[in-house]
């Protein structure tokens, strides 16, 4: 990886460069080599999207499936919160039973 030189520094009226801290990787830099560079693959990408999206919202039984399997993933997933919560909770108590026993 080439350094990159950020900032010029003065110091005793001499420049100076330091160089610039390395970025950390995010979660979408994935999506850079998937996506396309150019201003052409970006349009018809965006019109395949479009098309798609404007093809399920016309479509009254396929929005019903979508809006139906979202609403039992985010049933689903409120379950298991609320389960995850009812551990915790039992495990709290657990240590406090033992710190109360040690006392």
């Amino acid at each position: 990886m080439a350094k990159k030189k950020s900032a010029k520094k003065k110091k005793n009226n001499k420049i100076r460069y330091v160089e610039a801290a390395p970025r950390k990787a995010t979660v979408l830099d994935g999506l850079k080599s998937v996506l396309p560079e150019t201003a052409s693959g970006q349009l018809l990408l965006g019109v395949l999207i479009g098309g798609a999206v404007t093809y399920v919202m016309s479509d009254e039984k396929l929005r019903e499936k979508i809006i139906r399997q979202g609403v039992q993933a985010f049933g689903n997933a409120a379950g298991a919160l609320a389960e995850l919560k009812e551990q915790i909770a039992d495990i709290q108590a657990e240590v406090m039973a033992e710190q109360s026993e040690e006392a």
